[in-house]
């Protein structure tokens, strides 16, 4: 039998540089004695994709070092080695060797930049790419020197095209954002954003966001904390009128976002007289992945039938396998094999898992 077969495959930090500081909260997870914001503000776990930085395409950012055993393996690589069994065949028969997802850890200090990015049907016909970035946010914490964390999503008080670019060429910044309302957040909650959506996290928040596996990008603030974004970083190398063709300027009132874009749990399996499973995003919203959430409070033995990428975002639990134990606390994370087969899970003694799918 290979060696990474019947394994749980680990997934350790996978800092990746981005424009705008954070990951303090990231640091202090990871153990750090001084934790400090830097630019190295997500962690992108089970990561196939590259990150596009203009400037840093140099360096080979953005895809994972995986763990199985006490092996460190390059993901691709250990894809690429047994795709049917990591993947699974009816996954390759539709997407090939893409996972098709990408999931991050993102920490912000500031609030982002104001940016919009292209849906899967926008990609596939003005970047030949099979993937846009439609991406969904689950908050896990948020820091304690801010009282209201939000997320603006969707405009609230739509622009004309024409107004907005002279905004975007001024960089008049309150202009844009009086186009929104805040949308308060709190730990639990999970969107969905569109592509096509403009929008920007707030600050003090950590997340996981879960996307197609893209990087791409059109921001249309280009300051922020003193960084001033390079031109090719502005519109994916175009100009302001690609930037504006890929974006919705209809109109989303905050009670259209709650009703139709905020995930709410549905219980889709009992796993146990006082363990489930709960469903925060599925095909219903978006063809692009799936969300669910795992609820542990006793010993179970679970089953799924294609690869995902879990999260422990509460409590801790210990994993085995048939080739293996594995213990994991609070915020470790693993990729599970479509060929794994059934495993036993133990809380210790109540756990919550958010898992995160490719489309199905």
């Amino acid at each position: 039998m290979s060696s990474h077969r019947q394994k749980l495959v680990l997934l350790p930090p996978n800092r990746v540089w981005r424009t705008y500081p954070g990951g303090r909260t990231l640091e202090r997870l990871a153990g750090k004695p001084d934790p400090q914001d830097s630019n190295f503000a997500e962690d992108w776990i089970g990561s196939l994709t590259e990150s596009k930085i203009p400037g840093r395409e140099h360096l080979r950012e953005g895809v994972s070092q995986v763990v199985v055993g006490d092996v460190t393996r390059d993901f691709r690589q250990l894809i690429d080695s047994d795709p049917e069994y990591f993947l699974g065949a009816d996954h390759i028969a539709k997407h090939g060797r893409s996972l098709m997802l990408l999931v991050k850890f993102l920490d912000s200090a500031i609030r982002l930049h104001f940016q919009c990015h292209p849906s899967r049907e926008f990609a596939r016909r003005v970047l030949n790419s099979p993937s846009g970035k439609t991406e969904a946010y689950h908050i896990l914490a948020v820091r304690p020197e801010v009282p209201a964390p939000y997320i603006y999503m969707g405009f609230q008080h739509p622009p004309e095209p024409a107004q907005l670019k002279r905004w975007i060429e001024t960089q008049d910044v309150a202009a844009m954002e009086r186009c929104f309302e805040k949308i308060p957040v709190q730990p639990g909650d999970t969107f969905l954003i569109p592509g096509g959506f403009p929008h920007a996290l707030g600050e003090g928040v950590l997340m996981v966001e879960i996307q197609e596996p893209t990087d791409f990008a059109v921001r249309y603030e280009f300051e922020r904390a003193g960084y001033v974004l390079p031109q090719p970083a502005r519109f994916m190398g175009r100009d302001v009128d690609f930037g504006l063709s890929m974006m919705d300027f209809n109109r989303y009132p905050l009670d259209v976002i709650d009703r139709t874009l905020r995930g709410r749990p549905r219980r889709v399996r009992a796993l146990g007289p006082n363990s489930w499973q709960d469903q925060l995003l599925g095909p219903d919203q978006t063809p692009c992945f799936r969300v669910l959430k795992t609820h542990l409070r006793e010993p179970v033995e679970k089953a799924e039938s294609g690869c995902f990428i879990a999260i422990v975002t509460a409590g801790a639990c210990t994993i085995e396998t048939a080739g293996e134990r594995r213990q994991l606390r609070q915020y470790d994370k693993y990729f599970s094999p479509a060929g794994l087969g059934p495993v036993r899970l133990i809380p210790e003694p109540a756990c919550e898992l958010l898992e995160c799918y490719p489309p199905a």
